[in-house]
């Protein structure tokens, strides 16, 4: 079970350092590259110059905000989280506890503007802003997969789009809100600003523990308050710094199946902050339940055979769902040696 425990994160390992951010205005075969190489390195980057309009962000964003104000009774009416609905504390059904709220939601249409009805007094104004965020931030993903898969030299450019502009995706949007921990404990007015507290991990619990998100690709937008971290190979933290302009972006477990093990599906978990509220917009890209994820046949050669057995993503959430938040899944969809000699 992933418990919040200060005294661990105090003694753990954090550098610093710049992360691989993105402009998506350059020179498209440049641009490629580098996600690439990003992918390769991290499984994360930034991306700036994104084409999700402003507006479109705000809108969600004073949706979202407005949600996490309502007393808890009334944000209760929108769950409990069957995964989908209002959340608080628990995460998935095996014992993960966080400290944090959260709304999941199916981006189909319909299951948008059925959920509105019990998350919010004006359901059309809140169905129109998740729609217009989720079609900006879907069209963004299917950009940035179209790019991964030229930059991989694979000729069919919309090997990994097309899962998700697939009618039946399940792909889904979490929003996020970490309240402070020391809520009613300060006096807001009387804390010295210059003590910055999310540079201290003293003052920091975990809010999301550590894992890999099972999808294709996630894309997040955060407020200008800190507490992602991703995990490097040798056990170190590296802080995400908070940025509005840009967006983070990761890759999710099926993306690192479909490229035969090329890019790593990131480790990453968040940290709540002592004095402010961290909120945070995530959208989950993923295929159809039916879909098979098997890598296209460029990325598979006899230097670099397959190294994880073809599965539907049914197949996959299911293992998800019975694991809990920290295991490493797709240890379970790993080739045994004697397949690769059968095949």
């Amino acid at each position: 079970m992933v418990v919040a425990s200060p005294t661990s994160i105090r003694s753990e390992k954090v550098r610093d350092m710049e992360l691989p951010m993105i402009d998506l205005s350059g020179e498209r075969s440049e641009v490629s590259k580098l996600i690439v190489k990003a992918c390769e390195e991290y499984g994360f980057f930034k991306v700036v110059n994104h084409g999700v309009s402003e507006e479109v962000i705000e809108k969600m964003e004073e949706e979202s905000f407005d949600f996490f104000a309502k007393p808890a009774s009334e944000k209760q009416q929108a769950g409990p989280a069957n995964p989908c609905g209002y959340g608080s504390k628990n995460i998935g059904f095996n014992g993960d506890i966080g400290e944090f709220e959260y709304l999941l939601l199916n981006t189909n249409p319909l299951s948008i503007s059925h959920r509105s009805k019990t998350i919010s007094n004006d359901p059309t104004k809140f169905s129109s802003a998740v729609s217009g965020y989720i079609e900006a931030v879907r069209g963004l993903a299917c950009e940035i997969l179209d790019l991964m898969a030229e930059g991989l030299w694979v000729p069919d450019r919309s090997v990994f789009s097309r899962l998700i502009r697939d009618v039946d995706s399940d792909s889904l949007l979490r929003l996020n809100h970490y309240p402070p921990l020391k809520n009613s404990l300060i006096d807001k007015d009387t804390s010295p600003s210059s003590m910055h507290p999310h540079h201290h991990h003293g003052n920091n619990r975990i809010g999301f523990g550590e894992h890999s998100d099972p999808q294709i690709l996630t894309i997040l937008r955060s407020n200008d308050v800190g507490g992602l971290q991703i995990s490097l190979d040798d056990g170190v933290w590296v802080p995400v710094s908070p940025d509005p302009t840009a967006f983070c972006i990761n890759v999710g477990d099926v993306l690192q199946a479909m490229t035969n093990g090329r890019f790593v599906s990131v480790r990453h978990r968040a940290l709540a902050n002592s004095y402010k509220s961290r909120m945070s917009m995530a959208y989950f890209g993923a295929p159809p339940l039916h879909a098979r994820i098997t890598p296209p046949p460029e990325l598979v050669t006899p230097e670099r055979p397959s190294l994880y057995r073809p599965f539907t993503w049914a197949e996959y959430k299911k293992a998800t769902y019975s694991l809990q938040l920290g295991d490493s899944r797709l240890d379970l969809f790993q080739m045994e040696a004697d397949d690769e000699t059968a095949g």
